[in-house]
């Protein structure tokens, strides 16, 4: 099987890797027989409210962006530097196909800053994601910190990403709609997926109506029933990501991804590069 496009990687313009690396993803793309990568760098536009205790043990690129009232503020993406290091890996990699992209964080709640971002540049692939939840005055991002049940967690998330996909937010993917999952404690009850159907399905049919995408994301990976779900709602298209932070990670997981969306009624487009429809 001819694995699909990466079309969420990101690299040392991503401000929350230390470990990334354009050329080194490209090189491992070819490694691998990637037709394509979109390098999805990260505009995290909605600023955290970390508790005191977790403060110090903190990487340190994340702790120089802890304001005093212990609120990590994300810095904008250098967009130029980033296009500047895409035109350089095109020439570098001629046979390799690569996408500009980014990856919003919250866009419906910064429609201003996103749509400035977006009329100034000319992306090839735009993921739309949340990270985070409204908590107060303040949000909190879904991974680093959360006294919320596991369950209630993913409910409140999962309605945050309807107000997303419900929105008019300019992007064509959404991104990692299990992200919540990726703080589920491994003691305790176990996720189960059809315990939270129907939220994963309202949030799948509004998707649909928007005529967005899904992105199947092998971080975690992505629940069989989602993409299940997905088809049975109508979803036309699927993208793969594997929201890879250093080159090692590009495309982990996709043979079995791919697998699976096929086994759901997906298939690969007209082009390797192309989205897979139903």
């Amino acid at each position: 099987m001819r694995l699909p496009t990466d079309g969420h990687v990101h690299t040392e313009w991503s401000w929350d890797t230390v470990t990334g690396s354009m050329a080194g993803s490209c090189e491992r793309a070819l490694e691998l027989g990637l037709p394509s990568v979109a390098f999805t760098e990260h505009a995290d536009l909605t600023p955290w409210l970390l508790p005191e205790p977790i403060r110090p043990l903190l990487p340190d690129h994340f702790r120089v962006r802890l304001r005093p009232d212990g609120v990590l503020e994300p810095p904008d993406l250098d967009v130029d530097g980033y296009l500047a290091c895409v035109a350089e890996c095109r020439d570098r990699f001629p046979s390799l196909r690569i996408l500009s992209g980014v990856e919003l964080s919250e866009p419906h709640w910064h429609r201003a800053r996103t749509d400035a971002l977006l009329a100034a540049h000319e992306f090839d692939r735009v993921l739309g994601s949340v990270h985070s939840l409204p908590d107060g005055e303040h949000h909190r991002e879904l991974t680093v910190v959360s006294d919320r049940p596991p369950g209630e967690r993913l409910r409140a998330y999962l309605t945050e990403v309807l107000g997303l996909v419900e929105s008019t937010a300019d992007f064509a993917v959404l991104a990692h709609i299990d992200y919540a999952l990726r703080a589920w404690p491994g003691e305790g009850p176990p996720f189960v997926a059809s315990d939270f159907e129907e939220e994963f399905r309202t949030v799948l049919r509004a998707l649909r109506s928007s005529g967005r995408a899904l992105e199947v994301n092998t971080k975690v990976p992505l629940p069989g029933e989602v993409i299940r779900w997905w088809f049975e709602e109508g979803g036309d298209a699927v993208a793969f990501g594997s929201d890879a932070h250093e080159p090692g990670l590009v495309g982990h997981g996709f043979r079995e991804a791919a697998a699976l969306a096929e086994s759901c009624g997906f298939r690969p487009g007209r082009t390797p590069h192309d989205y897979w429809r139903r």
